[in-house]
């Protein structure tokens, strides 16, 4: 009988830790010729190989494009964080290789460390394998998230936007304002439909906060800071729902597709019974009338993807907005913090009002649900490389 697997700990509590491995799927993380052409700088197991990279990383000169800024609101906690984050800013070509480099030994990492603990069971030495373990998931939890931050942040890089910084650096006089808007570019990451859907989110949020903020003039918005960081969550969470259901929606056309071209098994059983009591009707003579010949049901024209999700049950729109994981929902809290928190001292009593106009406001929820369908991509391949927890 196979040996039962330990299980590690989260801040949840101990669950079972399943590691899977394998390629990543196809998606815009994927470059297989970088791992022939650069794999040899990576090819150390200890960090000390990798460390010796970075002295020679930080040597370096910075990239010769327009775009060289890839600051963010969250600083990396860790050193794997803080590794991707140099490359980033002096030799990005490489990132996506040390990513998923990282990538591979933690869950490396992960799965030595309980399989020490596995062989220990029964053991004296089973406690302290047990507290290894727990340790080292948390370890590589805090790793992994700081890996798909930077994941994130690279994203945000190839389309030549910068992000957002914590908005005490951008208000003055409780005034915010942000220029260029570049909502060009952060729209042009979407599919014509999603896009509808978001003009639509940003409308309903602006007549929002000028219906319940102070009149002042339809040019000026009033809100609290940490209101508006809840709004600015929830659209995260609308730019991870929307990408969850255009896959969804995507995939189902394609399957709609292939049964309108491939008729039923059930139909074509049909025609076959049918056509044999006709050619024994014709043999022994019969005049009576045959049964019809069944017709596949017809299929209904696919709906655009707003009407798909109309038609959506509670069950299936709660599964469409659910995070996969916990690693998922931790960087929206911390991204969120980052971005509106100026200190840890801030609540609802000392809460500021920020005055900014509609532009800005569009600017900031545009970023966010960008950063939304960003993460849900970068959950998504990291999954593949390093199991994460379920939500």
């Amino acid at each position: 009988m196979a040996a039962l697997r330990p299980r590690a700990a989260t801040s949840g509590g101990l669950h079972p830790v399943a590691v899977r491995r394998g390629a990543c799927r196809s998606s815009s993380f994927c470059y297989s010729p970088c791992w022939q052409l650069q794999g040899n700088i990576f090819n150390g197991k200890s960090k000390c190989a990798t460390k010796k990279l970075w002295s020679t990383v930080s040597g370096a000169k910075p990239d010769d494009s327009e775009f060289e800024s890839v600051d963010a609101p969250l600083e990396p906690q860790t050193w794997e964080g803080s590794f991707l984050c140099g490359l980033l800013k002096n030799v990005p070509h490489i990132f996506l290789v040390a990513a998923a480099k990282q990538l591979q030994e933690l869950s490396n990492q992960r799965e030595d460390s309980l399989n020490r603990w596995e062989h220990s069971i029964g053991s004296k030495e089973d406690c302290l394998h047990r507290r290894i373990a727990e340790m080292k998931e948390q370890e590589c939890q805090n790793a992994i998230e700081d890996i798909m931050y930077m994941l994130i942040v690279y994203k945000f890089f190839k389309i030549e936007v910068p992000m957002v910084p914590n908005l005490s650096k951008l208000i003055s006089n409780r005034r915010l304002q942000l220029w260029p808007p570049r909502e060009t570019d952060l729209e042009s990451i979407h599919g014509p439909e999603v896009l509808e859907l978001i003009r639509e989110h940003l409308t309903s949020i602006i007549r929002w906060v000028h219906r319940n903020g102070p009149k002042i003039n339809r040019s000026t918005l009033r809100i609290k800071r940490l209101q508006f960081g809840q709004i600015y969550s929830t659209s995260i969470m609308y730019g991870y729902f929307l990408k969850s259901v255009s896959i969804r929606h995507c995939l189902e056309l394609t399957l709609t597709r292939s049964q309108e071209m491939l008729p039923p098994i059930q139909f074509l059983n049909a025609q076959f019974t049918s056509t044999q009591k006709q050619e024994q009707q014709e043999v022994v003579g019969g005049s009576g009338e045959t049964s019809s010949s069944l017709k596949p049901s017809s299929v209904a024209n696919p709906h655009d993807l707003k009407g798909y999700m109309m038609g959506f049950d509670p069950k299936t729109l709660q599964l469409c907005a659910k995070l996969r994981s916990s690693e998922a929902s931790n960087l929206i809290e911390k991204h969120s913090w980052a971005l509106f928190r100026e200190n840890m001292e801030l609540n609802r009593e000392n809460d500021e009002v920020v005055i900014l106009d509609p532009s800005s406001l569009k600017r900031l929820l545009l970023e966010a649900i960008a950063f939304g369908s960003f993460l849900w991509d970068v959950e998504d391949y990291v999954d593949e490389i390093y199991k994460l927890s379920d939500s």
